[in-house]
């Protein structure tokens, strides 16, 4: 049957709470979902769980369950359920978190009513490290764009306007396919290209002051780096990888309105990288150089494209050159400016 919406769920050993998370998704108050979960080879009962559901839940016959031949990522599973899907509309959740029971319908209402290509709901981001769990509502101003460029005007014009994820926005699931875009093939940070290329595809999109998504971040949450005793260099590497090709696809962008507030929110979350990489310098192996750190920081502009930018000139010019200093002085300078 035609559905409406999909929702992609992939699942990778989260048989602790994938209960709650499907439970949330199950009672919606649409009515016209497909439930698409994405098997990424997991070690553990996650998949008996989903099965149960197809078995015994009256929207058990929505459930489909598609599998990896071997385990590839959180990365290359979204790209698989974006091939996948069969509704019109497109929206993630992770296999811990939960959604409000009106969330699609909240959602999908908007769409169609701004005839909106995206809309992203607020969402709630719950901390369960010690034995205190704090909530912590992340709010949108209520919002609509929908004129060319408007929306990616907004979404580069501070670095935090629009928050790297990929879950909680409903999006008609022909802009991704259609101009070919893809999550990179990496675990962590696979949401930073979309974030920063997608707004640069949307002519009209939603934001919404209602909290739909609840976020939780755990000691085992897949996001989580915050109790890691080691880490892997290579993993840093893939990130990194993931984050030049956002760098690379600049070109076609030069002529925008908003590719100088892009290109700095680009070189910034470069700079975050390496203030991380050497904040964790002792549990990074094998380590990282300075000229490594220095390289990270390397602009796919010229100086005299730099210059020639109409807007946030000195500060884009501030982060090119420590992509060209002298490997000890750029690092010199993040530790000073990272304390």
């Amino acid at each position: 049957m035609p559905y409406e919406v999909t929702i992609g769920i992939p699942v990778y050993n989260a048989e602790r709470y994938i209960r709650l998370t499907m439970d949330s998704v199950l009672e919606q108050t649409f009515p016209n979902i497909e439930f698409l979960v994405l098997d990424d080879c997991g070690t553990d009962g996650s998949i008996d769980i989903i099965r149960e559901y197809q078995q015994n839940h009256f929207r058990g016959k929505d459930i489909r369950i598609v599998h990896q031949l071997q385990n590839k990522g959180i990365g290359e599973g979204r790209n698989r359920i974006v091939d996948e899907a069969a509704g019109k509309y497109l929206f993630f959740i992770d296999a811990d978190d939960t959604i409000e029971p009106n969330t699609i319908q909240l959602l999908y209402e908007n769409a169609q009513y701004y005839n909106a290509e995206i809309v992203y709901g607020s969402y709630e981001r719950i901390e369960m490290f010690g034995e205190e769990v704090i909530h912590m509502p992340r709010k949108f101003v209520p919002m609509h764009f929908l004129n060319e460029d408007e929306f990616a005007c907004w979404a580069f014009e501070t670095y935090g306007n629009l928050p790297a994820m990929t879950w909680n926005f409903l999006i008609d699931i022909n802009v991704l396919r259609k101009n070919g875009l893809r999550y990179q093939p990496v675990n962590y940070w696979e949401d930073f290209t979309m974030t920063m290329d997608l707004p640069t595809y949307i002519t009209r999109a939603v934001l919404l002051p209602d909290v739909t998504y609840h976020y939780f971040c755990r000691n085992d949450s897949a996001s989580n780096f915050q109790k890691r005793e080691h880490i892997d260099k290579q993993e840093i590497e893939n990130i990194i990888g993931a984050m030049v090709e956002v760098k690379n696809c600049s070109e076609r962008l030069k002529d925008k309105p908003y590719f100088p507030q892009r290109m700095l929110k680009v070189m910034k979350t470069h700079y975050f990288m390496c203030q991380s990489i050497l904040h964790n310098r002792k549990i990074i192996s094998p380590s990282f150089s300075m000229r490594e750190i220095r390289d990270i920081m390397r602009s796919p502009l010229t100086l005299k494209e730099i210059l020639s930018l109409k807007d946030l000139r000195v500060k884009n010019l501030i982060l090119y050159l420590l992509g060209e200093l002298y490997p000890p002085i750029t690092v010199a300078f993040i530790k000073m400016f990272s304390r």
